[in-house]
């Protein structure tokens, strides 16, 4: 598998598969969700559990009746009710994905990480991916954390990392090069996060994270501009040609994450890892067409699980 370069080959990659995956969507009462569930219905990649509330059943049932073969529709009184029945439906294994509409998040995560029906299993860390198309980048950017974690222990970082370079390798970079991000290329006690990136780049030696390429600290622009990394002195296979972004805590992530949507017109894809299955949770300020794409990266995650467990089972010891 050659690396995806944007959402149009995701998408196609995806289609090559012919098997639809099933999302269960927590209300999808607005029309960003309502795109995205259509869209991804016309391109056949997924099929749909639309589970929501009277006052919105009639529009939910159009789209039912657009697509009555992928698509099947459940009323329940309010949205509350609608998170913790999907989140049963994912767990009963009958989901690939949980999908987020017209429903408070915090709702929605409540359902999510209860102790006793909940989805993320004990020991699990939430956080969230992103994944970029910079038309100026000339591949795909990855990124964590831009919407959970404050500011990430090493215990989480190992969970960050981790979930990333799986993001990378089903977007089929083989090797992915993590940049430890930082505003100096020094480790200083005064930055703790630093100290967490020695210990970091140690267990990437020792093959903790599988097979990746790990450096840092490094600024952005050392990371993605080889130009940079020469005016240094920096001499890294990571430096210029990152294809994952750790950022230190959620402040650059977030800003890092607005800041190249608007000046830069990146696309943008993000989905929560940590629960049995991807989330789709996107922000308010999110256009109909990045909820789409988050959907198709979600479908993308669980496929490249699919095919990396039957690989292994087709594997003679």
């Amino acid at each position: 598998m050659n690396p995806i370069k944007d959402f149009a080959q995701m998408t196609a990659y995806l289609q090559s598969f012919s098997c639809r995956k099933r999302v269960v969507v927590v209300c999808p009462n607005d029309p960003h969700t309502q795109y995205a569930v259509l869209r991804a219905l016309e391109e056949g990649i997924a099929e749909f559990l639309l589970i929501t509330n009277p006052q919105y059943a009639s529009q939910v049932e159009r789209i039912k009746n657009q697509h009555p073969a992928h698509v099947d529709v459940l009323v329940v009184p309010t949205p509350d009710e609608a998170a913790v029945l999907a989140v049963q439906i994912v767990r009963e294994g009958k989901a690939d994905v949980l999908m987020k509409g017209l429903i408070n998040t915090d709702n929605l995560l409540h359902a999510v990480l209860n102790k006793e029906t909940g989805i993320l299993p004990r020991g699990e860390v939430l956080t969230h991916v992103t994944v970029a198309h910079v038309p100026t980048y000339p591949k795909l950017l990855i990124f964590s954390d831009a919407a959970v974690i404050p500011r990430p222990t090493l215990a989480q970082f190992k969970a960050i990392v981790r979930y990333t370079a799986e993001a990378a390798h089903s977007c089929g970079v083989e090797e992915p090069r993590i940049a430890l991000l930082h505003c100096s290329e020094k480790i200083n006690e005064k930055f703790p996060h630093t100290l967490d990136y020695a210990v970091l780049k140690e267990c990437a030696i020792q093959g903790e994270f599988g097979r990746v390429q790990m450096d840092g600290p490094m600024d952005v622009k050392t990371a993605c501009d080889i130009h940079s990394g020469n005016i240094k002195g920096m001499s890294s296979p990571v430096v210029g040609n990152a294809d994952i972004l750790i950022f230190p805590n959620i402040e650059s992530g977030n800003t890092f994450y607005k800041t190249i949507t608007l000046f830069a017109h990146a696309d943008m894809a993000g989905m929560l890892r940590g629960p049995i299955c991807p989330v789709v949770v996107t922000s308010r300020s999110d256009s109909s067409i990045s909820k789409y794409y988050s959907l198709v990266l979600a479908c993308l995650s669980e496929n490249h699980k699919t095919q990396t467990s039957v690989n292994h089972e087709n594997i003679c010891y």
